[in-house]
């Protein structure tokens, strides 16, 4: 089994030669700042006012930024407290949205996910393995049989006891070509699995020392039979149970009583969609929800001015993309391609675009936040000459190039489109912007047109990430790469257990990526999330926004 420290560097150099924010405030006068850590160690006790405090402190001539930072260091000092209704102002919610945790391909579900929901284990911010519903994981001396002890008496909310039947059936619907799951890649290397009394076990065709990061993928939520009858019933172990239910709307969850955890403080959750990046920011600032995914950058810095919220930014694995289905004219050839991948500015991207919170991508969904990431590997530029030379080459009409984008598809999206179209110009391309609504574009754009915008997360291990998406068989195979070579190199890496040479498989996969593939990926961004200062526990996770999803799990009202 891998061990933990081998995946601890994750976010040592994806920005460092971004310059360090500002500190929000200066802290004053020792003598200032006790007084002020008293009064908020009354308000923690409950003997004052969180209302009482701040006026007091303005009475002593502090600012409301300080004071609400020494309120927030204070109540985490002082551990969660129970209670309260958190709220959540997503992007990424559409009216075809549903519970069922195969489908899940954009935020609002993913959060849902983490509500009622558990996997068997999860990825810390550090990179190692958490235990979720099961207890501790052992594998055999050649990586290929792996099992998982399970916890026992963790009750579903239909108040069914979860049993290793559960886990195998919910395996088996993943695997299952007809149930569409964005897992279904991960799933293709297993062999057999099987329930016995509290455990369970998977057996690979081939070794897989990473086999544990894959069951942590989120869209691997333990059902009860597995989801086989009803999938999107929203039944999990999670801290939470739904209540309500509108796609595209609203989700609100209570704690679930019989919940086997501790590490859930609210006594409730709402996500609430909100698509629009003005509407979502100003939700917050009024207090409507209490934290929002996707932060403009553009906006960033001065919503980190207000006394009353933090900006949360933290580099990982995530990339904003533009993707060309390979199968399909004109992005079946290779030139073409190539043509639009140096007419893309990825400095002027990242500038722009993310206004610093990010760094500059190299056309494959790989970077320095992975373990065995290859540094070596050169770096695409932009080259408007060799951009007009491949275009000459592929032969194209001359007829507009669509390229669908929309607001929601990721923070500035448009903009960058936009920008893409300019760069696309001076070397001759005609690319042709198509604006689609929010409302449908996860169902009906991505994964369906031949050339948009879109996101990725990013995976906690190369494996993850190229058997999700660049795999020929993977569901989620949004540029319709098939590649042999790019296979085989996928599965020998699979039971390389030398990370030397797995480092070296996976360098030639990335290249081969790069070189055919469809991926044009400019950027890799920074989670940005804004945060009501009456919320402790906030802690810096690299494998996706809002802390990786645990907020409602981690926070607690100050």
């Amino acid at each position: 089994m891998p061990e933990g420290a081998k995946y601890a560097n994750l976010d040592s150099s994806v920005n460092k030669n971004r310059a360090a924010k500002p500190r929000k405030h200066s802290t004053g006068e020792n003598s200032m700042n006790e007084q002020l850590e008293h009064m908020a160690g009354r308000v923690t006790a409950g003997k004052m006012t969180r209302r009482e405090f701040m006026g007091k402190a303005a009475a002593l001539g502090v600012s409301a930024a300080v004071a609400s930072s020494i309120f927030a260091q204070a109540a985490q000092a002082a551990g969660p407290k129970k209670g309260g209704v958190v709220k959540i102002g997503s992007v990424g919610g559409e009216s075809t949205n549903s519970l069922d945790p195969a489908t899940y391909a954009s935020q609002v579900p993913y959060h849902n996910g983490r509500q009622f929901g558990d996997t068997l284990v999860e990825v810390a911010s550090d990179g190692s393995i958490e235990h979720r519903l099961a207890e501790s994981v052992e594998a055999s001396a050649d990586a290929k049989t792996w099992t998982f002890k399970l916890r026992q008496g963790v009750e579903f909310h239909n108040g069914k006891t979860m049993t290793s039947e559960d886990v195998l059936k919910t395996m088996q619907r993943h695997s299952n070509e007809d149930s569409k799951s964005g897992a279904l890649g991960i799933m293709k290397g297993i062999e057999s699995m099987k329930a016995d009394g509290e455990y369970f076990s998977v057996t690979l065709t081939d070794a897989n020392a990473d086999l544990p990061y894959l069951m942590a993928d989120y869209h691997l939520i333990i059902q009860p039979d597995g989801g086989m009858d009803n999938p999107g019933a929203g039944i999990g172990t999670g801290p939470y149970q739904v209540e309500v239910n509108e796609p595209g709307v609203r989700h609100a969850y209570k704690k679930f009583a019989n919940y086997w955890g501790d590490d859930a403080h609210f006594d409730g959750v709402e996500v609430l969609v909100i698509n629009d990046a003005t509407a979502r920011t100003a939700a917050l600032q009024s207090g409507q929800v209490h934290m929002i995914n996707r932060v403009e950058p553009k906006v960033a810095s001065l919503l980190d001015r207000a006394p009353n919220l933090t900006v949360q930014s933290t580099p990982g694995r995530g990339h904003y993309v533009f993707i060309m289905h390979v199968d399909k004219a004109p992005f079946d050839n290779k030139d073409l391609r190539l043509a639009l991948k140096y007419a893309i500015n990825r400095e002027e991207m990242v500038e722009k675009i993310l206004r610093g919170y990010g760094s500059v991508g190299n056309d494959m969904p790989i970077n320095a936040a992975y373990p065995l990431f290859d540094s070596a590997i050169p770096q695409r530029e932009f080259d408007l000459a060799k951009a007009a030379e491949h275009y000459k080459a592929s032969g194209h009409d001359g007829s507009p190039i669509i390229l669908r984008t929309a607001d929601g598809a990721f923070p500035g999206a448009v903009d960058a489109a936009a920008l893409f179209q300019q760069t696309a110009a001076q070397a001759g391309i005609p690319l042709e912007i198509k604006r689609e609504p929010n409302d449908g574009y996860w169902s009906e754009v991505w994964n369906v047109q031949p050339f948009c915008a879109s996101y990725w997360g990013g995976r906690p291990v190369q494996d993850q990430m190229y058997s999700t998406a660049y795999l020929s068989t993977a569901d989620w195979n949004d540029t319709k790469f098939k590649n042999a070579d790019f296979d085989a190199m996928l599965m020998a890496a699979r039971s390389e257990l030398d990370p030397a040479k797995r480092k070296e498989i996976y360098s030639k996969m990335g290249m081969l990526l790069r070189d055919e593939g469809g991926l044009i990926c400019p950027m890799f961004n920074d989670f940005v999330d804004a945060v009501s200062n009456t919320l402790s526990g906030w802690e810096t996770d690299p494998n996706g926004e809002l802390m990786n999803g645990q907020v409602t799990r981690k926070l607690w009202f100050s």
